[in-house]
């Protein structure tokens, strides 16, 4: 089977559709036609700097990079072009989180070791802080906004100047991308793709023969997809590439400002998006608060998509009992697997378990063999087939999490399950999140969806932390509905009905507001401060 380029699959659904409208973000509306002239002059210039692949990809280990890296440092406007232009030019697109302070950023930066930076203008000053690390010596400016000036960089159109005159570049399906994860519990690492296994696995691209088959499934209109999520996280990047490499419109929610639940029906409305994608509770609640504030005509939507963190049951409901007419599509994957399980729920149709990807499987505790129906073990949750290679510089994790097991090549994120009796997969958590407390041991998300799910909490994140008489004892950081009444020993009974008592925490610490990640995950660094640091509005409990 021909394996296939990035850019390969953009000229061709711009051949065939080359005015209809590839992105839509803010103001800003940009065809197929234009994304590829865009694109590929930016890769030229890229390549004209002497950025590139510079050693095959056979002569290195799964965690080297032949490769120069180029950091994105960008809000969701033109971030789609740049990532593309990037694997058009031979170079790995690295995303990295604006929210991240300079310190962190510095961090990233250091370890990456990119050879140029893209980014918006007005997120200049946080490169500035950050003091880029040598060896970059290409800066591209994306005009935004009013920002610092950075010596040496280029603004977006004179680099697009200069690429127009420069030598073609030729990528590779071995070429690599990179996807940093979101670093919920720890420094992010730079998960490394080959992009012909990333443009099936992550943008739900089909196997195909020819640019002539592909042209073939290209749907008629351009069924707009909705991607709300920041596309520097894989979940929004995803949504946003796995539209266009369909030749549909992907809509990118314009993130230059604060979360805004009205603007963002309002463009979904406007634009009649039949999918929108979103990443849990931070963004189901707001959107479920501004639908009971007025009417939208959302009869061209079909589905709600979240990636990254599930909708709580609560919040589910609700969006099903204001758009009766949607599916819920719960979607388990990670950076390691792409998109790997998902679980839909309607109205009267919850649904508990996840149904796998074909490529999906469940390999025992010890990584040794695949489960079957019928085995009672708890196992991790793997991908098989088109997988990543493994994580920059670093060998012995990517010897522990891309291993093979009877011959075949697997991704083993850290996410543990049991296979159920009808082959679908009952979820129980990252398993780098479990708390041993009293030698029991408890996963953090089944704590947290029993907390969410009573009517008086606002969110809730669960944390271990040091006991002297349980070792590591639990401990629920919560925010209530403002002017709730619920006390903390009234939740901690709460969770006692659904729980076993080792698993209910041992101290509840309630907040005005859970902090999240810029995607809406879990801040488990911040809720382990809070839990250590926290005295006032507690309870402990034996």
């Amino acid at each position: 089977m021909k394996e296939w380029t990035v850019g390969e699959i953009l000229d061709a659904v711009a051949g065939a559709v080359p005015d209809r409208e590839m992105t839509i973000c803010g103001t800003r509306r940009t065809t197929y036609a234009e994304s590829a002239r865009r694109t590929t002059d930016l890769a030229r210039y890229l390549a004209s700097r002497g950025l590139g692949a510079h050693t095959h990809r056979d002569d290195l280990d799964r965690w080297e990079c032949g490769q120069d890296r180029v950091a994105l440092i960008m809000h969701n406007d033109l971030y789609v072009d740049a990532f593309v232009a990037c694997l058009r030019g031979r170079v790995i697109p690295v995303n990295v989180n604006h929210h991240y302070s300079p310190r962190e950023i510095k961090a990233l930066l250091d370890h990456v070791r990119p050879s140029g930076v893209i980014f918006h203008r007005s997120l200049a000053h946080l490169l500035a802080e950050a003091t880029l690390p040598a060896g970059v010596d290409v800066l591209v400016a994306i005009e935004d906004a009013d920002g610092s000036e950075l010596p040496g960089a280029v603004s977006l159109d004179e680099a697009l100047a200069i690429g127009a005159t420069a030598q073609p570049v030729t990528p590779s399906p071995d070429d690599l991308m990179m996807v940093c994860t979101g670093g919920t519990t720890g420094l992010p690492k730079g998960v490394l793709w080959r992009q012909a296994d990333a443009y099936i696995s992550t943008m739900t691209g089909l196997e195909h023969e020819s640019a002539e088959a592909l042209v073939e499934l290209i749907p008629e209109s351009g069924e707009p997809f909705f991607a709300v999520s920041p596309l520097m996280h894989a979940a929004g990047i995803s949504t946003a590439l796995s539209a266009v490499v369909a030749g549909r419109t992907a809509v990118i929610y314009d993130n230059r400002g604060r979360f805004d639940a009205r603007s963002v029906l309002e463009t979904a409305e406007r634009e009649k998006a039949r999918i929108l994608t979103i990443v849990g509770d931070a963004y189901a609640g707001p959107l479920v608060a501004e639908l009971r504030t007025r009417s939208y005509d959302l009869s061209s939507l079909i589905g709600i998509g979240s990636g990254g963190a599930a909708i709580n049951p609560r919040h589910k409901s609700d969006l099903l009992e204001l758009l009766p007419h949607i599916v819920i599509l719960d979607t388990f994957g990670s950076s390691e697997t792409g998109g790997m399980a998902t679980s839909p729920t309607m109205t009267d149709s919850p649904a508990e378990t996840f149904v796998m990807h074909p490529s999906g499987r469940v390999v025992s505790a010890d990584r040794t063999r695949f489960l079957e129906v019928g085995d009672g073990e708890l196992g991790w949750i793997a991908r098989t087939g088109r997988v990543p290679i493994g994580y920059f510089d670093d060998r012995d994790a990517t010897l522990h999490t891309f291993p093979e097991i009877d011959g075949v090549r697997v991704s083993i994120p850290g996410d543990r399950a049991h296979l159920e009796a009808d082959g679908s997969i009952r979820l129980h958590g990252r398993d780098s999140l479990v708390i041993n407390s009293g030698g029991e041991k408890i996963f953090v998300e089944e704590v947290e969806e029993i907390l969410r799910g009573h009517p008086a909490v606002v969110d809730a994140l669960v944390v271990g932390r040091p006991s002297s008489r349980w070792g590591t004892e639990v401990v629920a950081v919560v925010a209530l509905d403002p002017g709730g009444e619920l006390t903390a020993e009234e939740l901690r009974a709460f969770t006692a009905l659904h729980l076993s008592r080792f698993k209910v925490p041992k101290k509840i610490i309630l907040v005005d507001k859970v902090e999240r990640l810029a995607n809406g995950k879990a801040d488990y660094r911040w809720a382990a401060s809070i839990a250590s640091a926290s005295r006032a509005d507690t309870m402990t409990v034996a």
